[in-house]
């Protein structure tokens, strides 16, 4: 009987943790045609998004367009939003690590791209391609950090607030330069920004252009810490350090924990409620739980 009713708390939590994680913002009721776009953005090849998977459960996606400073070719999109498949299916995962190649994070979108998609209603197809892709990014129940070399400017800049911290080394910035092209964020940017800087700095940051070094970025909470390295290799070791103290322990209990700050942040009160009831079914009496009883912890 008991075994019988954690079946289905579990199962209940499952599917309303998945409904939430993989629910598209738009469909075809909002004007979007996801096939169409993605037949556009295969047209502009160039450049790669590398996922590595460890076994300590820390992922690291690359950004790779060096040449190009790292901006998004059309390909590089749709590899995204395969990556992101992916590790929504990696039950292993507990964190993400997000970078760029060659010394710099992403500076938003290859031009050539852009220019080729001159009329509004392909700019708002690829518009809902992406913040499909980065709503399902940040929702993925792995702890994530954005590793901020360089620049983050445009898209790039939009990208880094999918993540649920970031990281910047010596010398790199944040800048949200979209003003300068006639245009506002459009990947789901401006949303997400409110909610980690609030709405008047954000104004500033989107309205100014501004350029947010390390030391700015501290000051207004966009960045969790200033790393020592201004190196890949080294920035990337420091990474894995700093995000290894919330991904220590097993992957069912660090992934409950982002499932419910997540649906707190989401959902309306009372159903974020329900879904912590549910995912709290989900760990009570299983094997962490089981454990930390035998050995009967002490808290101090």
């Amino acid at each position: 009987m008991a075994v019988s009713l954690c079946k289905k708390i579990f199962q209940t939590a499952k599917k309303r943790i998945i409904q939430q994680r993989w629910v598209s913002l738009y469909n075809v009721a909002h004007g979007y045609e996801e096939e169409l776009i993605k037949k556009k953005l295969q047209q502009f090849a160039g450049g790669s998004i590398n996922l590595s998977k460890e076994d300590n459960g820390i992922g690291i996606l690359t950004v790779n367009n060096p040449q190009l400073m790292n901006a998004f070719t059309g390909t590089m999109m749709l590899e995204l939003q395969e990556k992101v498949a992916e590790l929504e299916n990696w039950k292993d995962g507990k964190g993400l690590i997000i970078c760029g190649a060659g010394n710099t994070f992403c500076s938003g979108s290859d031009l050539n791209t852009v220019k080729a998609i001159p009329n509004s209603q392909d700019g708002m197809n690829m518009c809902m391609f992406m913040q499909n892709t980065l709503t399902r990014l940040m929702r993925l129940p792995l702890i994530s950090v954005a590793l901020i070399q360089g620049k983050a400017i445009g898209g790039g800049a939009e990208l880094t607030t999918a993540c649920d911290f970031r990281l910047m080394t010596p010398g790199s910035e944040i800048r949200f330069v979209h003003k300068h092209m006639g245009l506002v964020p459009g990947w789901g940017g401006a949303a997400r920004l409110v909610r980690i800087v609030g709405s008047g700095a954000a104004l500033r940051l989107l309205s100014g252009a501004l350029k947010v070094d390390p030391e700015r970025a501290l000051r207004l909470g966009l960045s969790e810490e200033t790393l020592l390295s201004p190196e890949e290799s080294g920035s990337l070791e420091e990474a894995r350090a700093w995000l290894s103290q919330y991904t220590e322990g097993p992957a069912s209990v660090v992934r409950a924990a982002k499932q419910v700050v997540t649906a707190g942040r989401e959902l309306p009160l009372e159903d974020a409620l329900r879904t912590e009831k549910d995912i709290f079914g989900t760990v009570w009496g299983g094997p962490a739980n089981l454990q930390a009883l035998v050995r009967r912890p002490k808290h101090k």
